[in-house]
């Protein structure tokens, strides 16, 4: 994919092009929509299998115009599962803490880049993620072979590829709004599918 194209060899839109549609769609949620999806996601997210019986869930806490995870995270917590949220590192890579409720995260401002709440406890190594036996990833969009549309910063095609290369197997779940579930994205080499889809209106899985 050539970087400063907004179309693919085929016409098709780019990742970068489809990043600011579906940001542009977010940012024209009101507070209130955005809190009545995150109760409903929180309340679908927490009857998933792969969720409930899960005893690590590596989670992280939503920004901006992001589906809700706040009430998920308290969910989790409060029912003794261990979960485990990312620190962002300089070379975007990711480090992990644990979420001991909302007086554990501390406002941590990156250059360059937004704020983001992140654990303030101690720091458990890129390689924590590896104890999850699910994973929610952060995402704009997933299609129906189920790969996902990141941010485009590669953190989580770094956790990815380190949970592949130790053949590790946790469960992949993206919480997307119901119009983020489309029919097809561009993928490349690197990209994995992910597992399953919770949006407000329900669960979608691709295996």
């Amino acid at each position: 994919m050539n970087g400063t194209s907004d179309t693919e060899p085929e016409g098709q839109p780019t990742k970068r092009t489809l990043r600011r549609d579906f940001l542009a769609v977010r940012s024209g949620l009101t507070g209130d929509d955005a809190q009545k999806a995150a109760a409903v996601l929180a309340e679908r997210a927490l009857e998933l299998p792969e969720l409930a019986g899960a005893h690590t869930v590596a989670a992280y806490v939503s920004v901006g115009g992001e589906p809700g995870t706040r009430a998920l995270l308290d969910a989790l917590h409060a029912r003794g599962t261990r979960v485990l949220l990312p620190v962002l590192l300089p070379d975007n890579d990711l480090d992990w803490g644990g979420y001991e409720g909302p007086g554990s995260l501390a406002r941590v401002q990156h250059r360059g880049k937004m704020a983001l709440l992140e654990p303030s406890g101690a720091r458990l190594g890129p390689d924590a993620v590896l104890t999850a036996d699910a994973v929610l990833l952060p995402g704009l969009a997933v299609d129906t072979r189920g790969m996902r549309l990141g941010r485009g910063g590669g953190s989580y095609d770094r956790v990815l590829a380190r949970l592949e290369r130790a053949e590790a197997d946790p469960a992949l779940v993206v919480l997307l709004y119901d119009s983020e579930v489309v029919a097809h994205l561009p993928a490349e080499a690197h990209d994995r599918p992910v597992h399953a889809v919770v949006t407000p209106s329900g669960v979608r899985r691709f295996r």
